[in-house]
C-alpha cells in the first residue's frame, strides 16, 4: 500500500469529529516523510529540514473531552510509521501504547508537572532516534507545568534537535495554560467539541454499545468522549450523575443543604478510593519487595534507610495523585451542577439551543417556571466560583457548602 493511502481503519480513526484537523495533520506527517536530514544522504526526493507542512513543535488545544492528546498520539505514530499511521504495524501499536522507544509521553498525576521530571525527558529526546526517524515529546497536561518546567520547555523548543518534536497539550491558548512565548514557538492545532452524533457512532462502532444507550450517552457527556464511554459502560457513574442532578431540587432545608454538600464531598472522596486504592496498596508492596523487605545479613539497615526514604517519595506522590483524582471528580459533578443551571437559564428566556442535560427536559422546565433568569444566573455563578475556589485550594467541604448555601437562596 503506498504511503498516504490509508484504508478505513487508521491512527486517525482515533480522532473524532475532527475531520479539519486530521487534514491539516496528514499533510504534516507526510512532508515529514521527506524531509531531508543532516545525516542523510542527498535525495532527489527529499525536501529541507524545514520545508512542506511540518514544524518541529506544535500546541493542541481544545476543551476537554474534544481528543487533543488522542490527536497528538495519532500525528505521534503517523510520524514513525512507514505508511503514515496504517494501525496495523508493530510502529503504530506500540506508539498508541505508550511502549515506542522513541516517542516520549509526560503524563502527570499529581497537580503539577516539575521541572526535574521534563529535563529528564528533554534530555532523552536530544538524542538520535533509536528505531525511527523522530524523537517525539508528548506533553499531555502542559497547563500543568510549573514555571521551572515551562523555562525548560522553552529553551529545548528554541534550540530544537532537528529530530525532535514537540506536542503541547492544553485546553487553550490562554497565558495561564501556555506561556505566550512557548506559544509563539509552537504551531497551533485547535481541536472543537465533537458533536453527538459523531461520538454515539463511536460507541456503537469501536465500543460495541447499543444504540439506544449510545445515543443517551452522547446527548449527556458535554461533548466528552471519555466521559460518554464511562457513562455507557459504568453503572456507578450514571449513579454519581443522577445524584448531583437530585441537588438542585433537594435543597429545602438548611440540613438539607449540608447533607447535599457532604454527599458530594463524600462520593468524591470514595471514587478516590475506588480509583486509587487498589493501586496504592500494589505500589508500596511492589516497593517493599524491591527494597529487599524482610531480608537479613550485611547491608540491611543502609538497605532499610534508602526504603525508608523511597516509601516517603511514594507516599508523596500517592498523596499528590489522590489529591487530583479528589479534584477531578469534584470538578465532574460541579460541571454537571453549572450544566444544569446553564439549561434553566436558556429555558428561562426561551432561547432554541442544544440542552446540557436534555434527559431532565421536564424538571428545567419547571425551575425555569418556578424561578427567574437572574435567579439561575446567580445559581450558575456559584457553581463557577466554587470551581475557582477549589483550583485555589479552598478546602472541598468549606467551598462546596458555600456554593450550595448559595444555591438555596438563589
Amino acid at each position: 500500500m503506498p504511503w498516504g493511502i490509508i484504508g478505513v481503519v487508521s491512527v486517525w480513526s482515533q480522532v473524532v469529529g475532527q475531520p479539519e484537523a486530521v487534514a491539516e495533520l496528514r499533510a504534516a506527517a507526510e512532508h515529514a516523510s521527506r524531509v531531508r536530514f543532516s545525516t542523510d544522504e542527498p535525495g532527489d526526493d527529499a525536501e529541507g529540514r524545514h520545508g512542506g507542512a511540518m514544524t518541529h513543535a506544535w500546541l493542541f488545544t481544545g476543551p476537554p473531552g474534544s481528543g487533543r492528546s488522542v490527536a497528538a498520539r495519532a500525528f505521534a505514530a503517523a510520524l514513525q510509521c512507514p505508511r503514515g499511521g496504517c494501525d496495523a504495524c508493530q510502529v503504530c501499536h506500540t506508539v498508541l501504547a505508550g511502549t515506542h522507544a522513541d516517542v516520549h509521553e509526560v503524563v502527570t498525576e499529581g497537580l503539577s508537572l516539575g521541572v526535574k521530571e521534563m529535563r529528564a525527558v528533554i534530555e532523552r529526546a536530544a538524542r538520535m532516534p533509536t528505531t525511527a526517524r523522530w524523537q517525539v515529546v508528548l506533553i499531555e497536561d502542559a497547563d500543568r507545568m510549573t514555571e521551572q518546567a515551562s523555562n525548560a520547555v522553552l529553551k529545548a523548543v528554541e534550540e530544537p534537535n532537528e529530530r525532535t518534536v514537540f506536542l503541547l497539550c492544553a485546553p487553550s491558548e490562554h497565558p495561564d495554560d501556555v506561556s505566550v512565548t512557548i506559544r509563539s514557538r509552537c504551531r497551533p492545532l485547535r481541536l472543537r467539541t465533537p458533536v453527538t452524533s459523531a461520538i454515539a457512532d463511536v460507541l456503537v462502532e469501536r465500543d460495541g454499545i447499543d444504540a439506544e444507550t449510545a445515543s443517551w450517552a452522547a446527548s449527556v457527556c458535554g461533548g466528552h468522549i471519555g466521559r460518554a464511554r464511562r457513562l455507557a459502560r459504568d453503572e456507578d457513574a450514571r449513579n454519581r450523575r443522577e445524584a448531583v442532578l437530585t441537588v438542585p431540587r433537594s435543597l429545602r432545608s438548611a440540613a438539607e443543604v449540608f447533607a447535599a454538600a457532604d454527599g458530594l464531598v463524600g462520593a468524591a472522596e470514595a471514587e478516590v478510593v475506588a480509583l486509587t486504592g487498589e493501586r496504592d496498596e500494589a505500589e508500596r508492596e511492589e516497593l517493599a519487595v524491591s527494597m529487599g523487605a524482610g531480608g537479613s545479613g550485611k547491608g540491611v539497615a543502609q538497605a532499610q534507610r534508602a526504603a525508608k526514604a523511597a516509601e516517603k517519595d511514594l507516599v508523596a506522590k500517592q498523596k499528590q495523585r489522590a489529591t487530583r483524582t479528589r479534584r477531578d471528580a469534584l470538578d465532574r459533578a460541579l460541571v454537571d451542577l453549572a450544566g444544569y443551571y446553564r439549561d434553566v437559564l436558556v429555558r428561562g428566556f426561551g432561547a432554541q439551543v442544544t440542552a446540557t442535560h436534555p434527559d431532565r427536559a421536564r424538571e428545567v422546565e419547571s425551575a425555569a417556571r418556578e424561578g427567574s433568569p437572574e435567579a439561575a444566573l446567580r445559581r450558575l455563578e456559584a457553581v463557577l466560583v466554587c470551581r475557582e475556589a477549589l483550583e485555589t485550594n479552598v478546602k472541598p467541604q468549606i467551598a462546596v457548602e458555600a456554593m450550595v448555601t448559595a444555591l438555596r437562596e438563589g
